[in-house]
């Protein structure tokens, strides 16, 4: 069945699982929803009020699981090119290993690997993605403009965290020093993306946020001074924090306090904060994190990858920490997966001291959904179905071989294997059907993935 570009009418969805992920954790063993516009109008139990006017698509859910889009809270697209290297590495280890090669990246590279990137998160039922881009080697090209355009192609709602590094290999940071930009540069850089592009209007497509790398790779001059710059514009700040012991050493060492502490020292704490891993986590910096509403973005399978650890989640969910979901750069998480989090998420956080209460399958959805609104600030508008908000949508098949004889449609998703996406959509709009992107030719952006991952190990073999 084709899905035409839907941006007016209704849409209505019926004799579906549907599984709202609102305050009451809602769900209807069959039900509807109404989408009117780009635009939740109204869902509830058994099938949809009769005499609805400009119904232009009716859906027969039969088999499926309705649930909010899934919501990405961390990323480094440019990484799709180099995945499947330094594969028994630790993170310092393998920063070291691929840094030379990432400062070799340029604007064709990094537009191959956002759509590899966009289109494979899509595919899995992500509805609002973002990127931390933080590698600028001089001469590149437009690099943060390359993947706004790739997400906009392919119809995903996007934040693009503008990041950057001012602490380069002669200042004791890891990244060769013509991959760093200058403190001043990587200011004014920043101010102009949030100027250029970030929407902060109801529905919107595009979210910019100010994200420094990490205490490794960033001066404190550029930490302190992105939050300014942040705030004084009214977005968010994103940034790599205590996702390993390394991290913690470096931090006492330079700084004379461990990675929150730090933060909380140059303003980096806040309800406006989401940081990506926290890994490595005290009762002290959960407490901070809960009492400031900091977020964190939860990334088992690159967590596990690089072996970093195991995140506190149930510790920090008790305590009142938004905490989201993130696939991470796919280097170091090569599936790029999101709906594939649910899974590990739940699995991972069993291993850890809270064994078989440490997640429950709705909380992992609840992580992948309203827990990542929550940490991109849009808790508002997506992240559960609710009348009124945006109709950022997934409907998952369960009727296949892979779910079929498990009863409970959220344990079908979260613990059975990776779902189809019968469809998917934002705003209202279509951007997957029975598991395909509508707007994106796949085996294209798998050429073009591969022969800019090509490109780009010559470019780094010659060079090295």
């Amino acid at each position: 069945m084709a899905y035409p570009e839907q941006t007016t009418g209704r849409i209505v969805i019926e004799k579906c699982a549907i599984a709202t992920v609102d305050a009451q954790d809602t769900e209807y063993a069959t039900g509807h929803l109404v989408i009117n516009g780009n635009r939740i109008e109204s869902l509830g139990p058994g099938a949809a009020p009769e005499g609805l006017g400009n119904v232009t698509r009716r859906i027969d859910g039969t088999g499926h699981l309705l649930t909010p889009g899934l919501i990405n809270t961390h990323h480094h697209f440019y990484q799709w090119i180099t995945r499947g290297l330094a594969q028994d590495a630790n993170l310092f280890n393998w920063l070291v290993a691929l840094y030379p090669t990432w400062a070799r990246i340029d604007e064709e590279m990094v537009y191959a690997a956002a759509r590899g990137s966009l289109g494979m998160m899509a595919r899995g039922g992500v509805t609002t993605a973002m990127d931390h881009h933080y590698v600028f080697p001089r001469g590149a090209g437009d690099l943060l403009g390359a993947e706004i355009r790739a997400a906009a192609e392919l119809g995903v709602r996007f934040t693009a965290a503008r990041g950057s590094m001012d602490r380069g290999e002669s200042d004791g940071g890891l990244p060769p020093d013509f991959a760093v930009e200058t403190l001043d540069g990587a200011l004014t850089e920043t101010e102009r993306a949030i100027d250029t592009y970030h929407d902060a209007s109801f529905g919107s497509m595009l979210h910019i946020a100010a994200a420094p790398c990490s205490p490794f790779s960033v001066s404190t001059e550029l930490m302190r001074e992105a939050a300014e710059l942040a705030r004084r514009k009214g977005v968010r700040l994103h940034t790599h924090g205590s996702e390993t012991t390394e991290e913690e050493k470096f931090c006492h060492e330079l700084f004379g306090m461990g990675p929150t502490d730090y933060f909380e020292s140059v303003g980096w704490l806040g309800e406006d904060v989401w940081m990506a891993h926290c890994v490595h986590m005290t009762d002290e910096d959960i407490a901070a994190f809960a009492r400031t509403r900091t977020g964190a973005a939860h990334c088992p399978s690159s967590n596990a990858r690089l072996a970093a650890g195991i995140a506190r989640v149930p510790d920090m969910l008790a305590a009142g920490v938004p905490v989201g979901l993130g696939v991470d750069g796919t280097a170091s998480n090569e599936s790029g997966e999101l709906h594939t989090e649910l899974r590990n998420a739940l699995l991972v956080n069993r291993l850890g001291p809270h064994r078989e209460d440490a997640l429950t399958v709705r909380q992992a959805l609840r992580l992948g959904t309203y827990g990542g609104a929550q940490v991109l600030g849009r808790a508002q508008e997506t992240g559960s179905l609710e009348a009124g908000k945006l109709a950022d949508v997934v409907l998952w098949k369960l009727d296949g071989i892979g779910h079929s004889s498990i009863a409970d449609p959220v344990a079908a998703l979260v613990l059975g294997a990776a779902a189809p996406v019968t469809l998917s959509l934002v705003g209202g709009r279509p951007i997957v059907e029975d598991g395909h992107l509508l707007r994106a030719d796949e085996d294209e952006i798998a050429r073009d993935a591969r022969d800019e991952a090509r490109r780009l190990a010559r470019i780094a073999a010659d060079a090295g």
